[in-house]
């Protein structure tokens, strides 16, 4: 079964929540699919000081509850600090990794003792085979289920590429593999202390992915992503992500 994981890149307001979600739950009644819903409470690797990170721990965990009791969608989020996997855990069905901290062993073990499946993004400084140390180190904490996540490697100043062989190495080691596309046409602090992106280039990210077999796809998406408080120029516009699943679903 492929996995989905969609939503904004950051909480910015209980009304965005809402309006994405009851999207994403309306794709899952007619696709028969089971989109899982993504946001983050705290951005704590913006580029710049000044840049918007969320609304926190306490209060972000109440709002993503919300979108679950309300919609009944299941739930990812990720973590920056060992601390914050206890209580993740209690309202999530996903703990995500960030990639710049999937070898940081403290975080990948509190994750990985939560019980909840725990979805490690590969840093853009490691190859696919690399993956298989952070994996070993979730397994061992006693995770139940991990999955890995390609999201592109720097290549020179302000720039990723995607090399999709990534993906079979991965499922090497990993039976679940997704493919990050939208944070993998960012431009890394192009945008004069913001990331910059292309987001024109999601689509066919999704489809090269699938044809190297990957099986997870995931899509920060938002209604007006040109005005998005985090990730904009990458973000997918949500009208835009129901055709793409039928895509790749078919």
């Amino acid at each position: 079964m492929m996995q989905f994981i969609a939503g904004p890149c950051v909480i910015e307001s209980a009304e965005l929540l809402d309006a994405v979600a009851e999207r994403l739950a309306a794709i899952n009644r007619r696709l028969g699919t089971q989109i899982i819903f993504k946001a983050s409470f705290d951005k704590a690797n913006r580029t710049s000081i000044a840049s918007f990170r969320g609304p926190g721990l306490e209060r972000g965990l109440r709002m993503l509850a919300d979108v679950r009791a309300k919609w009944g969608l299941k739930l990812l989020t990720d973590i920056h600090e060992s601390w914050q996997a206890a209580p993740v855990g209690e309202v999530v069905d996903v703990i995500q990794i960030p990639a710049f901290l999937c070898r940081q062993t403290d975080l990948l073990l509190a994750a990985a003792k939560t019980g909840r499946t725990v979805n490690i993004k590969k840093a853009q400084f490691l190859s696919g085979a690399d993956m298989r140390y952070p994996y070993e180190k979730a397994l061992e904490a006693g995770a139940r289920e991990v999955w890995l996540t390609e999201r592109g490697n720097m290549y020179g100043y302000n720039n990723l590429v995607v090399d999709f062989r990534n993906i079979p190495d991965m499922l090497h080691i990993a039976p679940t593999v997704v493919m990050d596309c939208t944070h993998s046409v960012q431009r890394p602090g192009a945008a004069g202390g913001k990331t910059g992106g292309n987001r024109e280039f999601v689509p066919a990210m999704a489809l090269a992915a699938k044809a190297f077999g990957a099986n997870g796809f995931f899509f920060e998406v938002h209604p007006d992503p040109d005005h998005a408080l985090s990730d904009g120029p990458n973000m997918l516009q949500l009208d835009d992500l129901e055709n793409l699943i039928k895509k790749l679903i078919q």
